[in-house]
């Protein structure tokens, strides 16, 4: 069992700590549940600090492979990882007047006590596709739906129609 790191943000931040590490894949449950497998490990490196306006913020970087199932042929995908974001950290009232559309970055939830794993496997689900597939041309659908097809004319049961004497 691997020990989850827990973190107060704001302490986090100011005092521009960081914690990196690795943990396996099968440490994230909501990710399994998009996995093909659960084998890999993830690297993962986050930092705290303040921007120039001493707003505090959370640096995340996250690397490693996973699995994915391809959505054209349901066989195994290879995923690369590799994620770093900015998210900042806000209380309640600041996260309720923000708007959408001007905020640079993403905001949080400033926590007293964040489980930092939650927070990767969060941003590593928003990174993922919709539907995963692999490269066009490397695999054919399951059902035969990508399969060359003849192409018939229409009047090709006309021909049969034809007497030969």
């Amino acid at each position: 069992m691997y020990a989850r790191p827990f973190i107060d943000t704001l302490d986090f931040a100011r005092n521009g700590k960081e914690i990196s590490a690795e943990v396996p894949v099968a440490e994230m449950p909501r990710l399994l549940d998009e996995l093909e497998n659960p084998q890999g490990i993830l690297s993962y490196t986050v930092r705290g600090g303040l921007d120039k306006q001493g707003n505090p913020f959370l640096d995340i970087g996250i690397a490693g492979q996973c699995q994915l199932r391809c959505q054209r042929c349901l066989s195994a995908m290879d995923y690369p990882v590799r994620l770093d974001a900015r998210l900042m950290l806000r209380d309640q009232a600041a996260l309720d007047e923000l708007d959408d559309e001007e905020e640079e970055c993403d905001s949080i939830l400033a926590e007293t006590h964040m489980d930092v794993l939650n927070l990767l496997e969060e941003e590593i689900l928003l990174s993922l596709p919709i539907a995963p597939r692999h490269e066009s041309g490397v695999c054919q659908a399951a059902d035969g739906e990508n399969a060359p097809k003849e192409e018939k004319s229409p009047f090709a049961v006309l021909a049969k129609l034809k007497v030969v004497k």
